[in-house]
């Protein structure tokens, strides 16, 4: 994969990160870019360990699925991108949202509980970057940088949803997941047309 389809890659998975970003920061009072330099770090932090770990698992299997890693980058990629724009009609990510918001906030001001929902929200956004990683055990790609872009694109699209959630609402939002999973589909799609061409 060349440098921009790695950075379009990271920017599409941060895409999710971003969308709850916005849903988190439009239920705060305030919140200052200090904090949301913070919080966005942590999204950022998981979504970079979250494809190193599936880059292994990737390359522990690669040698049984070398014939088809091809077709399986597609599928893979062509089905997070529909999740994300399915989530994104459907609004189950704000549902989801809204019932760790319920658990783990107190009208956005208990840093605990806080802390606490930052954790579980980076963790389930990183899944994503995890089946992504699968994925790029079969190219040729290096897991370090890849990892690096996408935990750089998504500290600095949580940030921004989180400072500008208010401003953004959920429309925005929605608008993102759907950018992403587009995005996704592309670059699934252009994977198999590559090695198909090859």
């Amino acid at each position: 994969m060349s440098l921009l389809a790695l950075v379009v890659l990271a920017f599409s998975m941060s895409m999710d990160a971003f969308s709850v970003a916005i849903v988190k920061g439009a239920t705060l009072r305030s919140v200052s870019i200090t904090q949301a330099m913070k919080q966005g770090l942590i999204f950022g932090v998981v979504e970079a360990i979250a494809p190193i770990i599936g880059w292994a698992l990737g390359q522990a299997a690669h040698q049984w699925i070398r014939a088809v890693d091809h077709w399986l980058g597609f599928v893979l990629l062509t089905l997070l991108g529909i999740r994300c724009i399915y989530n994104a009609l459907t609004n189950d990510r704000r549902q989801e949202v809204d019932q760790n918001l319920n658990i783990s906030m107190d009208n956005g001001q208990t840093t605990g509980r806080n802390s606490m929902w930052l954790f579980i929200t980076a963790i389930a956004t990183s899944i994503d970057a995890t089946v992504v990683g699968v994925t790029l055990a079969f190219l040729q790609v290096n897991i370090w940088l890849a990892a690096a872009l996408i935990g750089l694109a998504t500290t600095i699209m949580a940030t921004m949803g989180l400072y500008l959630g208010r401003q953004l609402g959920d429309r925005f939002g929605k608008g993102a997941m759907i950018a992403g999973g587009v995005l996704l589909i592309i670059i699934g799609c252009s994977i198999l047309y590559r090695d198909l061409m090859a």
